[in-house]
């Protein structure tokens, strides 16, 4: 598998925020989002063996496949590993990959932050919508199906600019309050300067 790196930090967004997690981010994605905050596309090849070498180097049990995207590299054997160890299995995806050979069923958790490609991943935990402003047309993301009530999140598009940041922000803030059936996610990582 092409690793682009795995580090041990909290997790900074959503459902989870502030959980110990040890980040396995894989290299590539088959979208090209603008607005993409993360380099992914370097990176070497590790086996499973690496890989769990690694992870276990780190005290938590919880465990987020991130990207670029991680269905494009993601199976089964490394699943059953990981959990064979008692981990947690938590993946961050843009849902446009179905997951074959039961991975959907297998993996703990799976968040959806879906991009302008159509979502076919199977099962969706937590929804996390990145959120660009007024203007952006929800209408798409508010009928997409997700696991139970309290897993919709908008969380707002850092585009580098004070200024735009704060409108982003308090736009999203004004739709969830006119929309209740969502929450808010900020990026407490980059917040806090943490990874």
């Amino acid at each position: 598998m092409k690793i682009n790196e795995i580090f041990y930090s909290l997790q900074g967004e959503g459902y989870w925020t502030g959980t110990p997690a040890v980040f396995i981010r894989f290299s590539g994605c088959n979208l090209n989002c603008s607005f993409c905050d993360t380099e992914h596309e370097n990176g070497r090849q590790m086996t499973i063996d690496n890989i769990i070498s690694e992870v276990s180097k780190y005290p938590t049990q919880h465990i987020i496949f991130t990207g670029g995207e991680p269905t494009l590299q993601l199976n089964r054997e490394l699943i059953d590993r990981l959990h064979t160890l008692g981990k947690y299995l938590h993946m961050e995806t843009n849902g446009s990959i179905s997951l074959s050979d039961g991975i959907d069923k297998e993996l703990d958790w799976i968040t959806v932050s879906p991009k302008d490609a159509p979502v076919k991943i199977q099962r969706i935990d937590e929804l996390k919508v990145v959120y660009h402003g007024a203007e952006q047309d929800m209408t798409r993301f508010e009928s997409i199906p997700t696991a139970g009530p309290n897993s919709r999140y908008l969380q707002p598009c850092d585009v580098k600019t004070p200024e735009t940041n704060e409108r982003i922000i308090s736009d999203a803030i004004e739709y969830i309050k006119r929309h209740p059936q969502w929450r808010l996610s900020l990026q407490t990582h980059k917040l806090l300067g943490i990874r």
